[in-house]
């Protein structure tokens, strides 16, 4: 069967939703980091006189990167815009965050997984708990809403009550469009599609400790939790205390599995500093995780480590990827959220509507490229006129066609050819899913 548009008739629901959980107290969840993200946008001439400067070996990424040197800088920036392909890479050299500032374009914004999608949520006017590192009070302003929520000595307090006059921590995210160029050896290039790099020069983020209050007062209260949002995991470099901070948690996420059965655990992936790491913590966290969320990118990465590489623009390709993913990581399920579609592949989820979920979530972070900002439902009525993604149509009709041993959903996005924002559109679509889960 063709798809059939349901975006209105979700969005119809979102008030009902609020109040729901608003009468019950029943809560989503995100932890746990946060930053200041100084977003730039390209600036082509700023670029060009770095590749001529500093590029002298052809563009290209390598395992375990990180930007040591103007020339590193150049050379992985380089590679991430000719393919129109987002990524992370830690910074080393505090004169790549000098070139920034003084040759590109920079407007603070909100950062981390946990606190985009929670502010995301909240810009909807849905109620919930946010655990967040980064305490400034730049960050807790740009989280101010009226139902978002953290926890201060054993209860739920606005995310103003904990906000501190420390100094930010700050990500670079350089932002690229369709349409840019860029010169190398006489020869110009054209960025393919719109896409960002994100750049941490970020010494706090190299460690995660949850704080007791945040889970024990989680593990008081696991009955009311309508899912629990892991990120932030991928900036820690050191194997030996990444098993030492997955034990710790291991017991809180038995406890509140235990105690609550129900509560979807959502764990997103992310572009991880080291590869070890990142063995450890989906070892660690597959015995707990319903859904494994990550962006057609990462996918790639995750078939190409099962010893397979796919065509994501093919649909089979996808398919078999995300049978690979879910067979290695043991997870229920596995969510895919691209500018043309997104799609849950996985075993069935009682009692909740992944339909829903998927085009909240998509129509969630359409609105934020369209407008720069998390929006609220308002916003997101004005969204509805965008069209349907062409792609994400012709995969729809090919995933109706298929017989699949999972349950398979699919929701063409909204579509931009060039949408005014790039930053924060997977944590966004993070926060719409919860919409989903709403029993």
């Amino acid at each position: 069967m063709s798809y059939i548009d349901h975006y209105g008739k979700y969005l119809g629901e979102v008030s009902a939703d609020i109040t729901k959980c608003e009468e019950s107290g029943r809560r989503v969840v995100f932890g746990y980091t946060s930053d200041l993200d100084i977003v730039f946008r390209y600036n082509s001439d700023a670029f060009n006189a770095l590749t001529k400067d500093y590029l002298t070996e052809a563009p290209q990424i390598q395992a375990e990167d990180s930007i040591d040197s103007l020339a590193d800088f150049t050379r992985i920036v380089a590679a991430y815009m000719i393919a129109g392909a987002g990524g992370e890479s830690d910074i080393n050299d505090y004169r790549v965050c000098e070139y920034l500032r003084a040759h590109f374009e920079g407007v603070p914004g909100l950062g981390g997984t946990c606190a985009q999608g929670a502010a995301a949520l909240g810009a909807m006017g849905m109620p919930l708990v946010a655990c967040i590192s980064d305490r400034c009070r730049e960050v807790c302003e740009m989280m101010d809403y009226p139902g978002l929520y953290t926890v201060k000595d054993g209860k739920t307090v606005p995310i103003m009550e904990i906000a501190t006059d420390h100094t930010p921590v700050y990500h670079m995210i350089l932002q690229y469009t369709k349409g840019d160029t860029l010169e190398i050896n006489g020869k110009t290039y054209t960025v393919p599609c719109s896409n960002r790099l994100i750049m941490g020069y970020d010494k706090i983020h190299k460690d995660l400790n949850v704080d007791d209050d945040f889970k024990v007062y989680l593990e008081d209260h696991a009955e009311n939790m309508i899912s629990y949002n892991i990120s932030g995991l991928n900036a820690i470099l050191d194997p030996v205390l990444m098993e030492k901070r997955m034990k710790e948690m291991d017991q809180h996420y038995k406890s509140i599995k235990e105690k609550n059965p129900s509560c979807i655990f959502y764990f997103e992936s992310a572009h991880y500093l080291n590869p070890q790491v990142k063995n450890i913590v989906y070892h660690a966290m597959a015995r707990y995780v319903d859904i494994l969320g990550m962006n057609e990118e990462e996918l790639v990465v995750h078939t190409r480590e099962c010893g397979q590489d796919i065509d994501k623009s093919s649909f089979p390709d996808i398919i078999q990827g995300l049978e690979l993913v879910q067979k290695k990581h043991g997870v229920k399920g596995i969510i895919l959220h691209t500018k043309d579609y997104s799609m849950y592949f996985g075993d069935e989820l009682s009692g909740v509507n992944i339909e829903k979920g998927l085009t909240m979530g998509s129509l969630m972070s359409g609105t934020r490229a369209r407008t720069g900002r998390y929006g609220n439902q308002q916003d997101c009525k004005e969204s509805l006129s965008l069209p349907l993604s062409p792609l994400g149509l012709r995969f729809a009709e090919e995933l109706s066609n298929m017989e699949l041993s999972h349950s398979a959903c699919l929701v063409p996005s909204r579509y931009m050819e060039k949408p005014k924002y790039t930053i924060g559109l997977g944590d966004t679509f993070v926060a719409g899913v919860q919409l989903g889960f709403v029993r």
